[in-house]
């Protein structure tokens, strides 16, 4: 990939020149279709984190989640935007380079450091961690140990992402018979639950526990609110899907990103309000581990625990590639491709990544630290400087209307990376477990 070499570009959009399209990038020439980079975009967006959205739900109400939900989905799409205009006029379609080009070196090394500490942290240790919570005839350490071996080093071996598209399209598959159970089962569990006891206080009125909040303002509201704006985070993976896709232009990417963010809307509000729906007050953080309360021998959820455990592992290689592209951005920013690097390099990252997993239990502390600086750094900040430092003024003046919004959207990430880090220390001090990773 060169380093910053290509000519800078005024106009996003490709020119047509003699009947043919004149292709305004000239890192990479893709072959990944429209359909196949919605699969891994979206893919990337999801996460286990899905499983907690009907207690955030139940926490905020079933009116205030979706005004919430909506917000942060539009604020996605726009940062979307901004790193894909940034693109546009430095003409390559790198996180690193963006960097480079707005913030010097300095910004190339922030840039790749951000993305490396966020999906190891944010992403790989949270999925791949997700195995632990399974004790079959197997330990759950060596279950991490075969899949990662048989399944998610075979996929992270691939050349190009968009190989991956099917793959992800059927981690998509599973979640979406996630979903179904999730609907069916409101319709299945009477309220109020038999059994019942970890939540609902003895005194409570069933018309109480089984009555749906439309608003709810306690302690844990303001605990879900920086979880919800983490819902959406795939920015790591949007430019690498951009780079390999056929035709790329601005707006085709931008229109694979907004499908992208809806279905996977529509998907966290269906899953919030039907979970939520069947449980009420008794929902807990973790919504499989409430239909197990119900009946730990149900059938149907234990082959949706095995879907959700597809799918877990089905999103780490994605989430693994631009590890890699910011780690070769930073050690051989001119070397051509080599399979031995290429290798090497995902061998290493899923051999530390199951060491912390496997030895270092406790440490999900630390990356919940790394998840609450990189997320925010990733979805409001560094686009929005990017942003501000790229585009020319001659286009853009400084105090013009686009830039103000890109400088009010990168204080807006501030403002949640306090947030966040504020309740993970209240979180110690209070020695509570409440700020998890929303993704």
């Amino acid at each position: 990939m060169e380093d910053g070499s290509s000519p800078e570009q005024e106009e996003f959009l490709p020119h047509k020149s003699n009947g043919k399209k004149i292709s305004q990038f000239t890192d990479f020439e893709g072959k990944t279709s429209f359909g196949m980079s919605v699969f891994n975009l979206s893919n990337a967006i999801m996460g286990s984190g899905i499983l907690g959205l009907s207690y955030a739900l139940s926490n905020t109400g079933i009116i205030l989640f979706p005004i919430l939900l909506t917000c942060i989905a539009v604020l996605s799409s726009y940062s979307i935007h901004l790193l894909l205009r940034s693109a546009g006029v430095v003409g390559i379609r790198a996180y690193e380079q963006l960097g480079k080009r707005a913030l010097g070196h300095t910004g190339k090394i922030l840039a790749a450091v951000v993305i490396t500490m966020h999906n190891i942290g944010g992403e790989l240790q949270c999925q791949i961690g997700y195995y632990c919570k399974w004790e079959w005839f197997l330990n759950g350490n060596y279950l991490i140990i075969i899949v990662s071996i048989c399944i998610i080093l075979p996929l992270a071996l691939m050349r190009q992402l968009g190989y991956l598209g099917y793959t992800s399209g059927f981690s998509l598959t599973c979640m979406v018979f996630f979903l179904i159970s999730v609907i069916y089962k409101k319709f299945n569990i009477p309220c109020p639950l038999q059994g019942f006891s970890n939540y609902t206080a003895v005194n409570i009125s069933i018309d109480v526990e089984c009555e749906a909040k439309y608003f709810t303002i306690n302690q844990q509201t303001a605990y879900t609110v920086p979880i919800l704006a983490f819902a959406f985070v795939c920015h790591p993976e949007v430019l690498p899907i951009y780079t390999e896709l056929h035709n790329p232009t601005k707006r085709r990417m931008q229109a694979i990103a907004n499908v992208s963010i809806l279905g996977m809307f529509v998907m966290y509000l269906l899953t919030a309000i039907f979970g939520y729906l069947t449980f009420f007050a008794n929902t807990e953080a973790e919504l499989l581990h409430t239909y197990s309360k119900v009946d730990p021998l149900d059938t149907l959820i234990l082959c949706v625990r095995l879907a959700v455990l597809v799918a877990v592992t089905l999103t780490v290689p994605v989430v693994l590639f631009p590890i890699r592209r910011a780690l070769l951005q930073l050690l051989f920013p001119e070397k051509p491709f080599h399979w031995a690097r290429h290798i090497f390099i995902a061998v290493c990252l899923l051999f530390f990544v199951n060491l912390l997993v496997i030895f270092v239990p406790n440490i999900r502390d630390i990356f919940g630290i790394i998840g609450a600086t990189s997320a925010p750094s990733l979805i409001f900040i560094l686009p929005g400087l990017f942003y501000i430092r790229i585009v020319p003024k001659d286009q853009e003046p400084t105090f013009s209307r686009p830039k103000i919004q890109a400088a009010c959207f990168t204080a807006l990430g501030f403002i949640f990376m306090s947030m966040s880090l504020t309740f993970i220390a209240l979180d110690w001090i209070n020695g509570e477990n409440r700020s998890g990773g929303g993704h």
